[in-house]
């Protein structure tokens, strides 16, 4: 049994993209947004990673970081704009989207890899939808690994909060019911197939029947227990091809145990390890396919003296290239400079 694992995990190897050169930058860009949550604070969470020394950590490792500062909602927009039927999310929901996907959009336009830095998990309907025009302008398949306990695949009609953060992939994949979220048409930002949803172990019963019909691709606790995570994770990104894939990472902290991080509005027992986060990020590095990420869902007002902020700029820096021997890192590397753009 042993001899078959080994030779299984050779072959997911083998078929996987090998360790890239360095992205020439890394744009952040804070979300200080916590009104798609019933529990406040997560507004705090940019400052808090910039306090933690997140632009730091990715300079030690050899990348540029350029800091954009904070979004802040649009004002003004036009009457009867308002999406409706979202209760109250409604208009102020429309302006921090429409805002974060503008903002996105730029940085994506600069070159670079951006960090979105949350903020709650609705935040990812504008970061996503500007990764997917951005993917679209320059021939790419935009895929996304959603890293959650939750799946957020609710609708205003069967959320039993009314939380939009619960809401974010199933606007993404074309709810009607969100549709006044995005610009343009009602199309979905990205197709059920290419969401792969990492981690889940909290999920409601109507939302539970909607991943089933509408074939999301999930991955729950158990079978993450069952086979582990390193080879669930392997399939995922065996099938995908660097040369043609925009590989979106939307991470919520909520991920991790709470015992490990417990900044985090909606903590729920049973979740990933310190080494199983580690090894997720370590093996998106070296599949080459990342083009951004989000960083949700970190509430300092109730986290225990920095310890999920630290643990996220520790994770992140596995995503960009740290390990614990060197024949993983990259050959090549940007000069070590920080530029804070206002």
């Amino acid at each position: 049994m042993i001899g078959l694992l080994l030779s299984r995990t050779v072959d997911w190897t083998a078929s996987m993209p090998k360790a890239h050169a360095s992205p020439s930058f890394v744009s952040l860009l804070g979300i200080p947004l916590d009104l798609g949550a019933s529990v406040r604070g997560a507004a705090l969470g940019p400052e808090a990673f910039r306090i933690a020394g997140l632009a730091g950590h990715l300079e030690g490792l050899g990348h540029t970081v350029r800091d954009h500062g904070d979004v802040t909602p649009l004002v003004g927009l036009p009457a009867g704009s308002q999406p409706g039927g979202i209760g109250r999310h409604d208009g102020a929901a429309l302006a921090w989207t429409r805002a974060i996907r503008e903002r996105s959009l730029e940085l994506f336009e600069q070159g670079g890899l951006p960090i979105f830095l949350g903020g709650d998990h609705s935040l990812s309907i504008g970061t996503v939808s500007a990764a997917a025009a951005h993917a679209k302008r320059t021939g790419r398949n935009l895929v996304v690994l959603w890293l959650d306990a939750h799946a957020d695949y609710n609708t205003p009609a069967t959320s039993p909060s009314g939380n939009l953060h619960g809401m974010s992939v199933a606007c993404l994949t074309g709810e009607p019911a969100l549709h006044g979220l995005l610009p343009g048409s009602a199309a979905p930002t990205i197709a059920h197939r290419d969401v792969h949803l990492l981690g889940l172990r909290s999920i409601d019963k109507d939302e539970r029947e909607a991943l089933a019909a509408d074939g999301l691709n999930c991955i729950d606790m158990r079978m993450i227990d069952e086979f582990g995570v390193a080879a669930l994770l392997r399939q995922v990104l065996g099938g995908l091809d660097p040369a043609t894939t925009h590989l979106h990472v939307s991470f919520d902290l909520d991920l991790i145990d709470p015992v490990l991080a417990p900044g985090v509005g909606t903590p729920v027992h049973g979740g990933l390890t310190y080494r199983e986060a580690h090894l997720i990020m370590e093996l998106l590095y070296e599949s080459g396919l990342v083009r951004s990420l989000d960083i949700v869902e970190l509430n300092p007002f109730l986290d225990d003296r920095g310890k999920s902020a630290h643990l996220a700029v520790d994770l992140i820096g596995s995503l960009f290239g740290r390990t614990v021997l060197a024949k993983a890192l990259p050959a090549a590397r940007a000069p070590v400079r920080r530029h804070d753009v206002a």
